[in-house]
């Protein structure tokens, strides 16, 4: 009779066969474990995430903060040939905004008046050039001369160095009075000839 004995290759109880129950027992585990990485880590997100949308982005400051669209009231004294022409010149050259003070209607003189925001900073031209004291200060914004004067609720800023004077009425929630004259000093300059004479103070 023929003697049966097995090979190496087909003994299941050896070596062979814990190896690999132990990858089998490897394999699931990773199974097991991928689900549960990923529900925790979804988990962990929706704790960190905020419960409202992030906020919108605060206006730039050169955005045109809201107003009233009630026309300002001016006075609108008669003027001379000449200072009415150059007044009329100062206008056209006004931008729309003022920083960011959107213009608005005037009750009367649109052809020398002007005026921006709520509360109203102002632009009338013509009139009577104010008296500069010796020891008063004047300023000189893009080369144009100012004379200031405070009110009890606004600076009030006058050119002294132009053939026709041009008066800024600045209210005191606006501050620092001589930033808010800059855009209308390039348009002084571009409309509103030099005075032959202006105080020493003015820079040339």
């Amino acid at each position: 009779m023929e003697e049966v004995t097995s090979s190496p290759a087909s003994d299941e109880s050896g070596p062979a066969r814990r190896d690999r129950s132990s990858r089998s027992a490897a394999l699931w585990a990773t199974l097991v474990a991928v689900p549960v990485t990923l529900a925790v880590a979804g988990f962990t997100f929706a704790k960190l995430a905020p419960d409202t949308p992030a906020a919108e982005p605060s206006p730039s400051a050169s955005t045109v903060r809201p107003q009233s669209t009630t026309p300002v009231e001016l006075p609108a004294p008669a003027l001379a040939e000449r200072p009415a022409t150059v007044c009329r010149a100062l206008v056209s050259q006004l931008p729309a905004t003022v920083r960011d003070l959107a213009q608005r209607p005037v009750t009367a003189g649109a052809e020398q008046n002007a005026a921006y925001g709520d509360p109203a900073l102002t632009v009338a031209c013509g009139g009577t050039p104010p008296l500069v004291q010796p020891t008063d200060e004047v300023w000189s914004v893009n080369k144009v001369c100012w004379h200031a004067v405070q009110e009890a609720d606004a600076t009030v800023l006058t050119t002294v160095d132009r053939e026709t004077p041009v008066r800024v009425r600045v209210p005191k929630q606006y501050e620092q009075p001589l930033q808010w004259v800059t855009p209308i000093s390039d348009a002084v300059v571009a409309s509103v000839p030099a005075a032959k004479t202006a105080p020493s103070g003015c820079s040339a």
